[in-house]
């Protein structure tokens, strides 16, 4: 019996559907393949993975290792359980690179902050994503330069950071139990804000204070609007940034640091407003007169805080140019908490010095010079 016309048009449509779906997939399993492959090369000689799965919409990298290249205070610069990359694939097929999300999960990654005061993380991963076309093959045509990511997500991990601002070999805090986010990179020209979360805890021998960070940053330009908060941390963990940095020689035998500071930047130009209380802190008092706490003699220091249960608040305002070679963030806040604190504990450096021996008398006229009082 001959065909009737509708059934011959339903299996034409039905064959060309067949044909799209073969298409598609083919297409589908090329974009996802070609991403694998620039994951691969992306990793590059330093990075391994001990799988790589491709799904319908999503690859999944198990057992991530990225060696630190040399000088990096840590074996590797990055470690993860699991790294999910949804890319996206209309894109892709059109050779746009457009990544839309990235989960790193069960993850250690650490943050150098070198003695010149520049943040680096990843850089071998950097280094290959600036490529214009990592480990293309003969006569294939290149990716565009232009990259898009979404969101990055960190998920159960550690943030390692290692300072040589402070000591050589750098000083290391690590915040545990740590997530953060990164929205909106856009590569190579990172004009755009680019939003950035991180919070976590600091474990010190006493105390477990929590820590977080939340804002945007304008890479190229540096611009950025930014809170950093710290709660119950204990002092002993930020002694070389709040204590000996600024000249301290007080043993600490507890106590714990909140900190909030609200910090903008424009045209390199920096104003942060913040607030730094100290709780319970305790001072030994070794009856050396050289002995300093943030500028101030233990032994008076020692009394003021008997009088104030070791409660000290400090509010101060940081502003500077950061292309001064003469303005330091660091010794800018130093600077603000030594005199800070003297005013809030009501210790006078004329007062410290009277009636004091000859040498605690040429500590009140140092200490005149470096406060400019």
């Amino acid at each position: 019996m001959a065909m009737s016309t509708g059934r011959r048009v339903a299996i034409a449509v039905a064959g060309i559907v067949l044909v799209l779906v073969v298409v598609a997939l083919g297409g589908l399993y090329f974009a996802q393949y070609e991403v694998k492959q620039r994951v691969i090369a992306a990793l590059g000689p330093l990075g391994s993975a001990e799988s790589i799965d491709v799904g319908f919409s999503s690859l999944r990298l198990t057992n991530v290792r990225l060696k630190a290249p040399p000088g990096w205070p840590a074996p590797d610069s990055l470690r993860a359980d699991h790294i999910t990359i949804v890319p996206d694939i209309r894109d892709l097929l059109h050779k746009r690179m457009h990544i839309r999300s990235v989960v790193v999960s069960g993850f250690e990654l650490s943050v150098v902050r070198r003695a010149d005061g520049t943040l680096n993380l990843l850089p071998n991963l950097r280094e290959s994503l600036n490529q214009p076309n990592p480990g293309a093959n003969a006569g294939e045509p290149p990716l565009p330069q232009e990259k898009r990511i979404d969101h990055i997500a960190f998920e159960q991990g550690t943030f390692e950071f290692y300072d040589f601002t402070v000591s050589k070999p750098a000083y290391k805090v690590a915040i545990t139990q740590a997530s953060g986010s990164v929205e909106n990179l856009h590569l190579p020209a990172l004009t755009d804000p680019t939003s950035v979360t991180a919070n976590g805890s600091i474990v010190g021998p006493a105390h477990t204070g929590t820590v977080a960070f939340g804002g945007w940053i304008k890479v190229a330009s540096k611009d950025s609007q930014t809170t950093s908060t710290l709660h119950g941390v204990d002092v002993v963990m930020l002694d070389p940034y709040l204590l000996k940095k600024a000249g301290a020689k007080a043993q600490i035998t507890g106590g714990t640091v909140d900190l909030t500071v609200e910090s903008t930047v424009r045209d390199y130009h920096l104003h942060a407003p913040g607030t730094v209380t100290l709780h319970h802190l305790k001072l030994a008092d070794t009856g050396n007169p050289l002995d300093t706490f943030l500028s101030i003699p233990t032994k008076a220091a020692v009394a003021a805080l008997k009088t104030r249960n070791g409660d000290i608040t400090v509010h101060f305002v940081l502003d500077g140019n950061l292309r001064d070679p003469k303005f330091s963030v660091n010794e800018n806040l130093l600077n603000k908490l030594g005199t800070g604190f003297a005013d809030a504990m009501g210790v006078s450096v004329e007062g410290v010095a009277k009636g004091a021996g000859e040498t605690v008398k040429g500590l009140g006229n140092a200490l005149k010079n470096l406060l400019g009082q």
